[in-house]
């Protein structure tokens, strides 16, 4: 992972606790979602807190990849689960009677870490 990966998936991570696991995603990556301040802010609310089943950090950055590589959409959880085992919030958080796999700032910048991968697949070198 390059520096700005890390730089963007760990600023993602941070913002959490001051907001949802969703909307730290979103907000960092506004540009790239193609989304407007109110829909970043509603979409990160109804993507986390496992709401939707899958971790809202996955989801979050599957919406940015629906606007830059919708092609990538599916690869991006596969790859978060060959990571993390599960892609599921409540396994993640050890609500299914498991130990907890991955803290929510974890998944954040494990999401945002594939997700930057994915974004610069195919850009050239310099």
């Amino acid at each position: 992972m390059s520096k700005e990966q890390y730089n963007r998936a760990g600023q993602a991570a941070s913002k959490f606790g001051k907001m949802m696991c969703g909307a730290c995603v979103l907000t960092t990556y506004a540009e790239e979602s193609g989304l407007k301040e109110p829909e970043i802010m509603l979409k990160g609310m109804m993507f986390s807190g496992g709401k939707m089943g899958t971790c809202g950090a996955v989801l979050a950055c599957q919406e940015v990849l629906k606007n830059k590589r919708p092609d990538k959409v599916d690869e991006l959880e596969e790859r978060f689960i060959s990571k993390n085992t599960s892609s599921q919030c409540k396994v993640l958080k050890g609500r299914t009677g498991g130990p907890m796999l991955r803290s929510c700032p974890g998944c954040i910048e494990d999401a945002c870490s594939i997700l930057d991968e994915i974004l610069n697949e195919d850009q050239p070198s310099v």
